[in-house]
């Protein structure tokens, strides 16, 4: 682990190469999976200011979730979640030409909102946990639908935390970062990246 500020992030974000790569797995991340997305309660008040803007992109099944239970629940681990439709979509899932977007992100995109999704899906595939001492642990996680972007990453070269460096920065800053970068520069000529 290496510690940046008041967050330790493990070397698999310095070592591995990642870039989606959405023609080859349709945004399966969005579709696949126990639960929907982790969210805090500040984020669901943020679906839930969105919800009017990007209700004609969802699924009459997906408005019909939201209508019932809200945007979100906390499954059975305890967490807060994104609803979801039949056990897998997220119920802000939209499709076009055979792709699941995030019908926020895509509202966001086209300037239609100020805010883009949660924090655990721009972060993806880094997974951020709260440590008992305060700290905030990073962990890449890996998950067999994301070989594609695995194959991407490694043509291009492209480190996690490089891949990542938008949704690092809108989480942790752009002074954070730029420290992340020169830990990263360190730890590559020193010879451990």
């Amino acid at each position: 682990m290496i510690q940046v500020g008041d967050v330790v992030i493990s070397i698999d974000c310095f070592t591995e190469r990642f870039c989606c790569d959405l023609e080859a797995c349709k945004g399966a991340c969005c579709i696949e999976g126990e639960a929907g997305a982790p969210v805090t309660e500040e984020e669901v008040r943020e679906l839930e200011a969105v919800v009017d803007t990007v209700w004609p992109d969802l699924s009459a099944s997906a408005q019909s979730v939201i209508d019932r239970q809200g945007v979100a629940y906390t499954d059975s681990d305890g967490d807060l979640v994104t609803s979801i439709v039949d056990g897998k979509d997220c119920v802000f899932t939209c499709y076009k030409d055979g792709c699941c977007l995030c019908a926020t992100e895509k509202a966001f995109r086209e300037k239609r909102t100020a805010w883009c999704k949660p924090i655990s899906c721009d972060l993806y595939p880094i997974r951020e946990r709260r440590l008992s001492n305060g700290l905030t642990a990073l962990n890449y996680h890996q998950w067999e639908i994301c070989r594609p972007a695995v194959r991407k990453g490694r043509e291009l070269d492209l480190p996690v935390y490089r891949f990542l460096r938008e949704p690092l920065v809108r989480r942790f800053g752009a002074d954070w970062y730029a420290e992340l970068e020169e830990v990263a520069a360190a730890l590559h000529q020193q010879g451990f990246i």
